[in-house]
């Protein structure tokens, strides 16, 4: 065998060989520096109370979700940078932000409250006025409008998820395109419809495991049917998921008349959409002003037949009498609806 004696020979090979090197090593860093979500299982409770009606065409699959999740989280889709989805649906706050009034981007002060997520898959219209018929078209409202601030730099901010390596190759897996303000929230959406409430101590004794709630929860869930409040808060979602007046702000120069802006008829003046009550204890203030601080106030309120005003849904609500008692009961069964929320912000794409 001959041995190499050319300098340029041993040259040529010592620089190839240290192309090789380099090459192998950028892979490898690569490799390593590559951003890989957190994809978990689709949630069994899916299916918790009935199969949930998915869009079709916008299936639920574990990597668009796992991709909604880090949107929901990111706060570089704000106009300013300053919040996410999730600023305003906070979990020590029952999935609100616990301000009477939401503040959006650029600190600006919205008209209305930020309503919770718990099981927000379920419902068929969105915000307190029932305005958007779908998730999708909520969360992209949400992100143009006042929350989010994104209607003057919609352009810009897509660009700034597409310029990143992480969400790039997430949104070729997914949609096999790249990020766009529709497939955005489509994925957000997704990850939207995973946010289920059901397992409670309600819920739990309800499933026959008595020791889940106490003595006064069990005699409060009586009162409740017993003060009719199940007219509207019905079902296992606690809500109807209709309109109604019961008086809150009606007393203002200038009231928010709710459900009439998008219906147009004088019987929906003042109505707002039921909220749910799962979780009710910790997603203070209440009503779509968050002019009732506490939920002992927020009770009073309704148990005396609410705010009279020439629409006051009296169909559905008429004051009750009840003894202090059945009271705490009744509030001890509301607390009982509270949720263990594990919400938690995934690894998100730095490059």
């Amino acid at each position: 065998m001959r041995l190499l004696s050319s300098p340029r020979k041993i040259k040529t090979v010592v620089l190839f060989s240290a192309a090789l090197v380099a090459l192998l090593l950028g892979a490898c860093e690569k490799k390593e520096d590559a951003f890989k979500p957190e994809v978990l299982p689709l949630p069994a409770q899916l299916s918790t109370y009935e199969p949930m009606p998915i869009p079709g065409d916008n299936p639920l699959t574990p990597e668009k979700v796992a991709l909604g999740r880090q949107l929901f989280f990111d706060k570089r889709l704000s106009a300013d940078n300053s919040r996410s989805c999730y600023s305003c649906h906070v979990c020590e706050k029952g999935l609100t932000d616990g301000l009477p009034k939401a503040v959006g981007a650029y600190e600006k002060q919205l008209p209305r409250s930020s309503p919770t997520l718990w099981n927000i898959g379920y419902h068929k219209e969105f915000y307190w006025d029932g305005r958007s018929g779908s998730l999708e078209k909520q969360a992209t409202a949400a992100w143009k409008g006042g929350n989010m601030g994104a209607q003057d730099k919609e352009a810009e901010i897509i660009a700034r998820i597409n310029a990143l390596e992480g969400y790039k190759q997430q949104f070729q897996k997914v949609f096999s395109s790249e990020a766009t303000a529709e497939n955005i929230f489509q994925a957000i959406a997704a990850y939207e419809r995973t946010i289920i409430s059901g397992d409670t101590a309600y819920d739990r004794w309800q499933r026959g495991d008595q020791s889940a709630g106490d003595d006064a929860a069990k005699r409060g869930l009586e009162v409740f049917k017993k003060a009719k409040c199940d007219n509207c808060h019905a079902g296992v979602l606690f809500t109807d998921q209709q309109y109604h007046n019961v008086g809150v702000g009606m007393d203002q120069e200038k009231p928010d008349v709710g459900r009439f802006t998008v219906t147009k008829i004088e019987a929906d003046t003042g109505a707002f959409k039921t909220p749910t009550l799962r979780d009710i204890a910790k997603s203070a203030p209440y009503f779509h002003d968050g002019s009732v601080k506490t939920l002992e106030e927020a009770v009073d309120f309704m148990l005396g037949g609410g705010k009279d005003n020439p629409h006051l849904d009296k169909k559905n609500l008429q004051k009750q009498t009840i003894t202090k008692e059945e009271r705490d009961d009744l509030l001890a069964f509301l607390r009982s609806l509270s949720v263990d929320c594990t919400l938690k912000e995934p690894p998100l794409p730095q490059k």
